[in-house]
């Protein structure tokens, strides 16, 4: 009986079959393929000279698989057709600031997005030219370390925070396998300056230096919490005074949804508030209301669109550096050149803490997401002893 061997040359054929994925001749060379996890099936981005370094190729995409690592982008070739092209950090960051989104889907602020840029041009340049598949984690430590050495420890944590993303995007699509940003802490380090509201003397004091056109700026970034960007963008639709029967201010609201920023680039950039928490209506203290309406009786223009600050030829925003020749002198008379105008903000959720104010309703007052982020303008007021007499006053004692 004969025996149904196979043939030389159908015993070679069949030894072209794959333990995993295929393996096809191309003219003189050898092209991959393979199922991915996803039933899809990945040709590689290149062919190869031979059968053993196509069959390495699959090997380590074996590997790969049954490791859990494996990702769309590498099974595409991405991987070997970045590193054939030696795409660099600065490369790949440049489309990255173009195209990243905020928390909440939107574009990057403006400021943001110059600020992301210029880190990129400072900060980041010892890095900016390195090919990404080249950032190890020691080289990550070693420019780190640099950048602390230069004793700026706000900008070293916010540049390494943009790194940390802008890599973890690079993962994502495949470039990387794993984040070469790995520093604890390195993105909370700061130089530990802590914001110190003015006291009611000091801020007594600016009133009484600073031009009284000011005036209602001083009461908005305190009472009103307003940053300075929020307050240069106010008009005068977004103030509305409630009068009592007999024609006296009862009650003045400020709506604020909008805010103003500036940079060399673009110019003033009118944008909405930090976040939709941020769009808000704020009632004002009885105390700010006269110079408030008087302000708008004074300097405003009666059109609804009118700004409540201007430049000196009331064509457009207040410059920072407009305002900031009447505030140096003012906050200097008060001893304290160190205040900032944000500090004001801080002032104000201080004192609308004391006066009884949920941490939701101090939340909602300063426009934050959460109420973590409400619960660094409260500062301490140095009333421990009287609250602890409080408490015996409470026990009847």
């Amino acid at each position: 009986m004969a025996l149904n061997l196979p043939t030389p040359k159908q015993a070679k054929k069949r030894k072209k079959r794959e333990a995993f994925g295929a393996i096809r001749k191309l003219g003189n060379r050898q092209q991959a393929s393979y199922p991915g996890p996803d039933g899809v099936r990945y040709n590689a981005q290149h062919t190869f000279d031979n059968l053993t370094d196509a069959r390495a190729w699959l090997t380590r995409v074996r590997a790969s698989i049954n490791e859990g690592t494996w990702t769309v982008g590498e099974a595409q070739g991405e991987i070997s057709a970045v590193r054939s092209k030696g795409i660099t950090l600065g490369d790949y960051a440049v489309p990255w600031i173009a195209t990243r989104t905020s928390r909440n889907g939107k574009p990057l602020a403006v400021r943001t997005r110059r600020e992301y840029e210029r880190l990129l041009r400072t900060e980041l340049a010892p890095i900016a030219g390195v090919r990404i598949s080249l950032l190890t984690p020691a080289a990550i430590r070693t420019w780190y370390s640099d950048m602390l050495a230069t004793g700026n420890l706000t900008q070293s944590a916010r540049s390494y925070g943009l790194a940390t993303s802008i890599l973890a995007t690079a993962i994502t699509d495949g470039l990387i396998k794993q984040n070469p940003c790995n520093i604890r802490g390195a993105q909370n380090a700061s130089t530990g300056v802590e914001v110190i509201p003015p006291i009611a003397e000091q801020l007594g004091i600016i009133l009484d230096t600073i031009a009284p056109v000011y005036h209602a700026a001083i009461m908005l970034g305190t009472w009103a919490a307003c940053r300075f960007g929020e307050v240069t963008e106010l008009r005068r639709k977004d103030i509305r005074v409630v009068k009592k029967a007999d024609g006296s201010v009862k009650t003045v609201f400020v709506f604020v949804s909008r805010g103003v920023t500036h940079t060399t680039e673009d110019g003033y950039v009118i944008g909405t508030t930090k976040s939709q928490a941020g769009i808000r209506e704020i009632a004002m203290p009885p105390l700010a209301n006269d110079i408030i309406v008087n302000h708008l009786r004074t300097n405003v223009a009666a059109d609804p669109e009118a700004l409540l600050y201007t430049n000196s030829a009331g064509t457009g925003h207040l410059p920072r550096s407009s305002f900031v020749d009447h505030w140096d002198p003012a906050r200097i008379a008060a001893g304290r050149p160190d205040l900032h105008f944000h500090a004001l903000r801080h002032y104000g959720a201080t004192k609308f803490a004391q006066a009884g104010a949920t941490l939701k309703e101090l939340q909602d007052r300063l426009g934050h997401s959460t109420v973590g982020a409400a619960m660094r303008y409260q500062h301490s007021t140095g009333r421990d002893e009287e609250l602890a007499a409080r408490m015996s006053e409470l026990a009847g004692e």
